[in-house]
């Protein structure tokens, strides 16, 4: 006899796992509470990842197995490869939408630093958006969007930005985070950028229009 069909896949799963730890963080979240999400028993959740830790430590792999596929799908729906930076940068902060759910992620984030096993993959995920990020960075050099610079030091301060811009936007609190990463963006982007004085006035409009100048 075959075996039966699963009616809620992984990724579902997972998807779930990650809303609830943006809700609860993971101290609190137990395979209730994703099951409850879900409709699935805690009993079969354990079945699938043999406990919570494995339960996170496959969300971990599913966000670096997802790391290409997210940057190809940025990239195919913008012509320039600059904007593709800024917008797939962007993204990577638009899972958080208050300061309650970045304190959740935050504590998801000292697991990934104290457990040998979550950081080994929380490095790989680095690695491969910085990659991303730096490939997107040569094409837009290619197509003279930048300047020419060290498009790896460069890849390494987005992801630096971005992070740092998510604790400033949650003391802070102006405006939505998405636009308040995005105006750090832009402003380590503009000295390597080939962008006419309406470019750059349009940006500055924009950032003085949403607050973000500061």
């Amino acid at each position: 006899m075959s075996p039966r069909p699963r009616t809620v896949p992984d990724a579902r799963i997972l998807d779930a796992t990650a809303r609830m730890i943006s809700r609860v963080g993971p101290a609190k979240l137990t395979l209730a509470d994703v099951g409850e999400e879900v409709g699935l028993a805690p009993a079969t959740l354990l079945q699938r990842f043999g406990s919570k830790r494995g339960l996170l430590l496959a969300l971990v792999e599913q966000s670096v197995a997802s790391v290409q596929t997210s940057f190809d799908r940025v990239r195919a729906s913008h012509e320039s490869a600059l904007d593709a930076v800024i917008a797939a940068a962007g993204y990577m902060a638009e899972h958080v939408h208050t300061p309650d759910e970045l304190a959740n992620n935050l504590a998801f984030f000292q697991i990934d630093l104290s457990d040998a096993s979550f950081h080994r993959l929380a490095l790989e995920h680095s690695r491969r958006v910085r990659a991303c990020y730096r490939t997107l960075l040569d094409e837009a050099i290619a197509t003279r969007e930048l300047t020419r610079c060290d498009t790896a030091a460069l890849a390494s301060a987005l992801q630096a930005v971005v992070a740092g811009s998510l604790l400033n936007w949650a003391i802070h609190r102006d405006g939505t985070v998405g636009a308040w990463v995005r105006a750090d963006l832009e402003t380590l982007i503009a000295p390597y950028r080939r962008a006419s004085i309406g470019h750059r006035a349009g940006t500055a409009s924009a950032a003085k229009r949403l607050g973000l100048r500061r």
